[in-house]
């Protein structure tokens, strides 16, 4: 008789996340308050960047990731929008490029300085104008240098090259409806869309065709969201009819149902879901919560594995999400977040526990490195590359070990001759008592001749072991003498 195991095995099964202290979060920042479904937030290796609240125009504060605690009311934004900033997105193959999109139906691309911002920045170094409405979605290609996709409110999807600041595809006739998100899948050849008509597509850009299509994926209204996995399969997160939250996972190959299919609860936020390629584990956290909770996909059924949930009391404005290069690998950290709050940013630091101080290569595989693998025009001429891997070891830096301190003097104590540890007065109390109080062992090294140097070892070994013998005497006679005492003899 076999018996099925009631907890299934993994090694993210105990991930908890902590916050950080206070003292470490990025306070009295004016979140803003734009009624879009966009994370707010975008994070890398070096700066944490957030939409903020301005006044005429648009504007989003870049922060050092180690200037923390209260961010002066007058620092410095990126304020060259004329309207609210919808989205912003770091470059994944240059740390100091931002690009962002906007209400005044503009992308523009952002060149931070090296030590962040001194003065406001308004002036992009490129501005991308094509859409008629209002840019709410903006992503970068995951593998090809300067290739920007936007997409607006007017339906269409537009990407760039950047470098060249020219369309170099135009999507316009592909989405009946308003474009909820997009997602490149992991070399960037083809891309997936929710759409409020509550289809998800997948869509190949240079082609300019639609390659699949699932109709009602979630069949409720409320805004949906689809992402690429790093094996080609869709994660997508929504509403049913009866407006329960639904996590779903799709196979390209055959869209007519779902792999898998999980409800999670009945709250209003849309799910915002972040997908790590590395562990093949996805975080749920829903705009209004105050909740993350993640989920590991498999490759054997029921496919979505609920691992934990992080509750916190304050409830997220949007999230951001750290590239794994910029993680600390010394404390197993595998994820972390940067939550805002209404006047905060406060990260959290999710951890698998340890007890080694070893690298983790399981937890740490090779991942996307900051290099891109091919140019803008190479993608356009119809190459594809995955991208190029980096080991996260070098960023590892073992744990300090005690120091391992000698007192040369208790090894070569050459004031002593070998000749006064050795001969009849060594056993005497008060040449013990001497010992005692100086317990130096002295080797004393006067000839390079093997032999001698041996000879002299052996009566420093006979001068200890007197020592010891003449010890344990002392000890003896002090222990009678106390039982002695004890029994009124004394």
């Amino acid at each position: 008789m076999s018996f099925r195991k009631v907890v299934r095995q993994s090694k993210f099964r105990h991930v908890f996340g902590q916050p950080v202290k206070n003292d470490q979060c990025y306070d009295d920042i004016r979140v803003s308050r734009v009624t879009w479904d966009s994370t707010f937030c975008a994070v890398n290796p070096k700066f944490v960047a957030v939409i903020v609240e301005a006044s005429g125009g648009g504007a989003f504060m870049v922060l050092p990731l180690h200037k923390t605690g209260r961010i002066d009311k007058s620092y410095p934004t990126v304020c060259g929008h004329t309207g609210p900033v919808l989205d912003i997105d770091w470059c994944p193959h240059n740390d100091h490029i931002i690009a962002s999109g906007s209400e005044d139906c503009t992308i523009m691309v952002w060149q931070i300085p090296e030590n962040g911002l001194a003065v406001p920045l308004t002036d992009p170094v490129v501005v991308l104008e094509g859409h008629s409405k209002r840019v709410g979605i903006i992503t970068w290609h995951p593998t090809a240098r300067n290739v920007l996709l936007s997409a607006g409110c007017d339906n269409v999807v537009i990407v760039w090259n950047v470098g060249t600041t020219e369309e170099l595809y135009r999507l316009d006739d592909l989405h009946p409806d308003l474009i909820y998100n997009v997602s490149w899948n992991r070399d960037g050849s083809l891309f997936c869309s929710a759409c409020k008509d509550k289809s998800v597509r997948i869509i190949d850009p240079r082609r300019g065709q639609v390659v699949a299509e699932k109709e009602k994926a979630h069949e409720g209204a409320r805004p949906m969201r689809a992402i690429f996995l790093a094996d080609g399969k869709i994660f997508t997160t929504g509403f049913s009819r009866m407006s329960e939250r639904q996590l779903a996972l799709w196979d390209p190959e055959n869209l007519e149902e779902p792999m898998a299919l999980q409800e999670l609860d009945s709250s209003n936020g849309a799910l915002l879901p972040f997908y790590d390629a590395d562990t093949n584990v996805v975080y749920v956290c829903g705009k209004g919560d105050s909740s993350i909770r993640y989920f590991e996909i498999t490759a054997e059924a029921p496919y979505i594995h609920f691992l934990n949930m992080f509750t916190s009391k304050e409830p997220q404005r949007g999230m951001g999400w750290m590239p794994k290069r910029g993680l600390d690998v010394n404390k197993c950290e595998i994820a972390r977040f940067y939550k805002l709050h209404e006047r905060k940013c406060e990260p959290i630091i999710m951890t698998v526990p340890r007890k080694s101080d070893l690298f983790q290569d399981d937890l740490y595989p090779d991942t996307a490195g900051p290099e891109a693998a091919m140019e803008a025009e190479e993608w356009v001429a119809g190459k594809t590359a995955a991208p190029i891997l980096i080991s996260l070891r070098e960023a590892y830096v073992p744990t300090k070990q005690r120091d391992f301190k000698v007192n040369r003097r208790s090894l070569l104590h050459e004031s002593r001759p070998v000749s006064a540890s050795t001969g009849p007065s060594a056993t005497h109390p008060s040449a013990t008592s001497q010992s005692a109080a100086t317990p130096a062992v002295s080797i004393g090294i006067a000839s390079g001749e093997g032999g001698q140097i041996a000879e002299e070892v052996l009566r420093e070994v006979a001068s200890l072991r007197a020592l010891v013998a003449a010890q344990g005497e002392r000890i003896t006679r002090l222990e009678e003498q106390l039982s002695r005492i004890e029994n009124g003899d004394i």
